[in-house]
């Protein structure tokens, strides 16, 4: 069966010192599949657009800034991880460099600044645990993962770096 997953792009904005990065803390509507967990910024890539270019469309719509540098990261395979078990692949950006003045607020929930060195404290993804410290680490290499699951958990973590 071929693998055709959702394409998506998700960041995390540095703060301007590099001590802090923005997250949404999705806690805006009830229904939301993430509720009350914390994540970068990102979503589905469009039909006419590179995964830069998503990125960054997807930073200006939910933060209100503009990414003047941003660096790839690594990109993960979710296969099972949508709402109905739809599987992902995901690029994964760290934005080093924007302009303009984020948002408080967007219709997912509330934009917070947080500690680089405190967000594996804050609710995450179970899965988000094993992959953030490959985004933020000094390692210049690359990270690229495969991170399956299956009604709504987590089942395993490896990756390659290259």
């Amino acid at each position: 069966m071929p693998y055709t997953p959702i394409v998506a792009t998700l960041g995390y904005i540095l703060s301007k010192d590099r001590q802090q990065a923005l997250l949404i803390h999705r806690n805006a509507r009830p229904g939301d599949l993430h509720l009350g967990k914390y994540n970068g910024l990102g979503g589905k890539l469009e039909a006419d657009e590179d995964v830069v270019a998503g990125m960054r469309r997807e930073i200006q719509e939910e933060a209100g800034i503009d990414c003047t540098e941003l660096t790839l990261r690594g990109t993960i395979s979710w296969p099972g991880f949508g709402k109905h078990g739809e599987d992902w692949l995901g690029f994964i950006f760290l934005i080093t460099e924007w302009t303009g003045t984020p948002y408080q607020s967007n219709p997912e929930g509330t934009l917070e600044w947080v500690p680089v060195d405190r967000i594996l404290e804050l609710p995450l993804w179970d899965g988000d645990r094993h992959f953030l410290p490959l985004v933020f680490d000094d390692d210049a290499r690359g990270f690229h993962g495969v991170m399956p699951y299956r009604d709504g958990k987590m089942v395993s973590w490896q990756y390659s770096r290259i």
